[in-house]
């Protein structure tokens, strides 16, 4: 029996429809209008999409933005001195600088001059240590789209086994503690894990976050689980997840596809960190 497929697409208009009301209500309960404030250095095509795509999010949900597009040749220290404006900055209540800047600039520099009160990508120090910590902050937006996702599917976390395969900084790491804040007992898998396959089979939630295309297959699964896939790989053969979808649904309890899955909920969980800034900001 096939696995039930959780549309990320439909989840996302849901949760763009819920900021776009919040936003509202907020603006008519005497609130500003949120504005977000995006950065992009250089001229990739693909970061040009993405920076496009989250501007006419902003405007469907009410959300005012502004864009700063610099040159390929800016120095780390004039985009740092940007950054740090749009912090001080009492009309700007989130920054986005979209990764990964050209290769002369440390992307860590950059994120450690973001405001971590308008830092809506979750990456700060202050905001991953707050997190990390169980206390209230700013999420990044991928771990809190596929909590999201989990919850529009009916998994229930608490006292689940969740088995989550890659341990970065922009998603297995934070979705770590938002894991375990639902009271699931969880386990961080990676490249240096003896027998994958064993330890991802005993999930009932197993989160695939590696870059690797069609890495966990249908041994990786056990029957019923659900399955998230954060992977996006471009292949000869198309877009790929890191699970292997069509041996995995047959397995799965309910699955994400690639593309549609994650995918469209980091832009809207991007809305919903923006307003939650504004929110806290008016306080």
């Amino acid at each position: 029996m096939s696995a039930k497929i959780i549309d990320g697409k439909a989840v996302s208009a849901e949760v763009r429809e819920r900021v776009a009301a919040e936003v509202s209500e907020f603006i008519e309960g005497g609130g500003h209008q949120p504005v977000l404030a995006t950065v992009l250095v250089g001229d990739d095509p693909a970061s040009h999409v993405y920076v496009a795509n989250k501007h006419k999010a902003c405007e469907a949900a009410g959300i005012g933005s502004v864009h700063h597009e610099l040159p390929a040749e800016t120095s780390q220290a004039d985009l740092v001195t940007l950054v740090e404006a749009l912090g001080d900055d009492d009309a700007i209540d989130g920054i986005l600088v979209q990764l990964p800047p050209p290769e002369h600039i440390d992307p860590d520099a950059v994120i450690a001059a973001i405001n971590p009160a308008k830092d809506v990508d979750g990456l700060t120090a202050t905001n991953a240590g707050l997190l990390a910590g169980g206390r209230p902050g700013l999420v990044p937006c991928t771990p809190a789209g596929v909590i999201e996702l989990l919850d529009h599917a009916g998994t229930e976390l608490e006292g689940a086994e969740a088995v989550i395969v890659g341990r970065s900084n922009l998603v297995g790491r934070p979705l770590i503690s938002l894991l375990l804040g639902r009271n699931a007992t969880v386990t961080a898998a990676h490249s240096r894990t003896r027998d994958l396959a064993a330890v991802c089979s005993r999930a009932d939630v197993l989160v695939a976050a590696v870059g690797v295309p069609e890495l966990l297959g249908a041994d990786h699964v056990k029957p019923g689980a659900t399955v998230i896939d954060v992977g996006i790989n471009r292949t000869d053969d198309g877009l790929k997840g890191d699970v292997d979808f069509e041996a995995a649904v047959e397995v799965a309890g309910a699955i994400t596809p690639v593309p549609g899955g994650v995918g469209p909920m980091t832009i809207a969980m991007l809305m919903a960190n923006t307003l939650a800034a504004a929110r806290a900001r008016a306080i």
